[in-house]
């Protein structure tokens, strides 16, 4: 028996329309586009650059930037042995982008490098919903400063997203994580606190009490966390300077009219991030509330091997998470790319005929597509409707050989007669008045 071929679980296809893959919607190809052209809008308004870096990745670069005690290290790698060489599909992206930074020297380029990413990146995870194998992020990072103000650049292009969209709800939390030897204080104390409660711990809080105790304040099970509100603060274990930091970027926040909550139990899950760490939260998600995320990172360039300073800060975020949330609040994207015009050919020399202007259209700069099956006008109609096609221009062999064509207002019905030749030019002219005037395209006289 032929096996049929299917994609691998927690991945998907998308598709020039709506599909479901696993039984979770995903928004065809048109929509991403949209989406992901609306994020390099914001983007560029705050002057980011997009870097893109590759999927495959050293797993050493990984590991060390990630963090060899987190459980992206420890089970959520895609491997790929090559050889006495491995190398890894990225899970995340910030530690590509230092890499990148260091190994071009972008800090030669004078003044503070302000980059941008979308693109895929792979866990090996239990798929559900919002969470895949193959997922796609976007997301900032800046790199070259320690100013309290990036930190709060940072939030506000996030929050700048997706406000874009329309997004409304979302809650954002803030925390600091202080310094290296404050937060290793910390742990200490606060796993001398959990130690007698290890047999109210599931599972996965045992290891992580035992691994790094930090990653118990992200924990969903209700009973840890009400365990953990008695427990110590990180707040409490740091010194002026973090605290007065934590202060400039609050105040920042503040003065840009920026809402936000103080959450002493929010962490990160990469071992890279100290002093400010945030989340973006949507109560549309469902327990998987994150939309999206970030903090700073100062040591990530030494721990990649740097000797020179390399202080950064920055957010990922992830486009099906952003999809979920447009869905959950009845917020569209288009889902089809309009088309301009739609020649319908009837007879040999019509498709002829039908070829040849398309090309002259599209040499116009308008969109144009017509059949490529020989169907009946019906047929070719109804397909001028299925693409959401501004025109159809029609023509068979007779309208041909008297020299004039149809053209038909997909939107009001309204059709005119015109001569074959002059058919383009006026259809140009229709769709630049309406541009124009940020208008509904209509039919003048010729």
């Amino acid at each position: 028996m032929t096996k049929t071929w299917r994609n691998i679980r927690g991945a998907f296809d998308i598709l020039p329309w709506a599909s479901v893959a696993d039984g979770a919607a995903v928004p065809g190809s048109a929509a991403w586009r949209y989406v992901e052209d609306a994020i390099r809008q914001t983007m560029a308004r705050f002057r980011f650059e997009e870097i893109r870096t590759p999927i495959l990745e050293e797993e050493g670069l990984i590991a060390r930037g990630v963090g060899e005690g987190t459980d992206i290290v420890a089970k959520e790698m895609f491997v790929v042995d090559r050889g006495r060489d491995r190398y890894v599909l990225r899970p995340e992206v910030t530690a590509p982008v230092m890499r990148a930074w260091l190994q071009h020297r972008l800090e030669q380029r004078g003044g503070v490098q302000r980059l941008y990413y979308i693109g895929p990146c792979f866990r090996a995870e239990r798929p559900q919903k919002g969470r895949y194998r193959q997922f796609h992020q976007f997301g900032c990072e800046i790199v070259g400063s320690d100013d309290p103000r990036a930190d709060a650049e940072a939030i506000a292009l996030m929050l700048t997203v997706y406000d874009a969209f329309g997004v409304t709800g979302s809650r954002l939390r803030i925390n600091t994580l202080g310094l290296p030897e404050e937060r290793r204080r910390y742990a200490a104390a606060l796993r001398d606190w959990l130690e007698p409660h290890r047999n109210a711990l599931s599972e996965t809080g045992r290891r992580r009490l035992d691994k790094n105790p930090l990653r118990l304040l992200d924990t969903k099970d209700e009973r840890e966390q009400a365990l953990l509100r008695d427990a110590p603060l990180l707040v409490d274990f740091t010194g002026e300077p973090t605290r007065s930091r934590y202060e400039s970027v609050k105040q920042c926040l503040d003065e840009a009219g920026i809402d936000f909550e103080e959450d002493a139990m929010l962490v990160r899950g990469l071992d890279y991030y100290m002093h400010t760490a945030f989340e973006l939260d949507s109560p549309d998600l469902g327990a998987q509330s994150a939309l999206a995320g970030g903090g700073r990172y100062d040591l990530l360039g030494a721990a990649l091997g740097s000797d020179r300073p390399a202080p950064g800060t920055g957010f990922a975020a992830g486009m099906e998470r952003l999809f979920l949330a447009l869905d959950a609040q009845g917020l569209s994207v288009p889902e089809t790319a309009s088309l301009d015009v739609f020649l319908v050919a009837l007879g040999r020399d019509a498709q002829q005929w039908a070829f040849r202007e398309a090309q002259r259209l599209r040499r116009e700069g308008a969109s144009a597509s017509f059949d490529l099956k020989g169907r009946s006008m019906k047929a070719q109609m109804r397909e001028a409707h299925r693409q959401g096609a501004l025109f159809a221009l029609i023509a068979g062999e007779s309208e041909l050989a008297a020299g004039v064509v149809q053209l038909k207002n997909m939107d009001s019905g309204e059709q005119t007669q015109l001569p074959a030749d002059a058919a383009p030019t006026h259809i140009l002219q229709c769709l630049g008045d309406a541009r124009a005037n940020d208008a509904p395209v209509s039919i003048p006289s010729p």
